[in-house]
């Protein structure tokens, strides 16, 4: 069994944010694979499905981004799951729009969602990490992240949410790198990596 958790913070005000596409990647997956309606249950929303013969459940924590490890904490121990076998999707200023990367453990680079659940359930579950770009400058961080995403940014988001969904098999089955070559070459096929060096456009 598999916990997949969805970074972001509850409500309408936030849904379109840059800071939840973890949430985005998530309700990709349930739509995708056709996963029961969500639920409220361990301080967050659940939606339950079977990915490659493993049994998924996917979590959207309601506490707000600083508090998503007591939501993730409750639903391991009601599972009985260890951080192995929890998967979480999070934004990452790192990396350019749309790329990709999968890494278990390693540092939390200030981003406040991955500092909580750290905190609660030690360091060593794989992070989805989503790229959103940086702005360019330390101080426009917080205003960018929970920003909304530009229109002209959608058809990336989607065809991203699109491409992790599609290739979430892989990740349940814990085929890291190949869910990760599948999800660049779905968005170079669309047009949105340079085929030479694989670069935002």
């Amino acid at each position: 069994m598999r916990l997949f958790v969805g970074l972001g913070n509850p409500g309408a005000k936030y849904a379109h944010n840059r800071h939840n596409i973890g949430f985005m990647a998530v309700d990709g997956i349930a739509r995708r694979h056709g996963f029961s309606p969500w639920r409220r249950r361990f301080q967050g929303e659940t939606s339950e499905g079977t990915l490659d013969h493993e049994k998924v459940v996917l979590l959207r924590p309601t506490t707000f981004m600083n508090e998503s490890g007591r939501a993730v904490q409750e639903a391991a121990n009601f599972f009985k799951l260890s951080a192995g076998e929890i998967t979480v999707f999070q934004d990452e200023l790192e990396l350019p729009p749309g790329k990709v990367r999968v890494k278990v453990g390693g540092g939390i680079a200030g981003h406040n969602g991955l500092r909580s659940i750290s905190s609660h359930i030690g360091n060593d579950y794989r992070r989805v990490r989503l790229g959103i770009g940086h702005p360019g400058i330390k101080e426009l961080v917080h205003g960018h992240v929970l920003s909304d995403f530009a229109k002209s940014d959608m058809p990336w988001v989607e065809a991203l949410c699109e491409a992790v969904a599609d290739n979430a098999g892989l990740l349940a089955s814990a085929r890291d790198s190949t869910f990760q070559n599948k999800v660049h070459l779905a968005m170079q096929a669309k047009g949105f990596f340079d085929k030479e060096d694989g670069g935002a456009p």
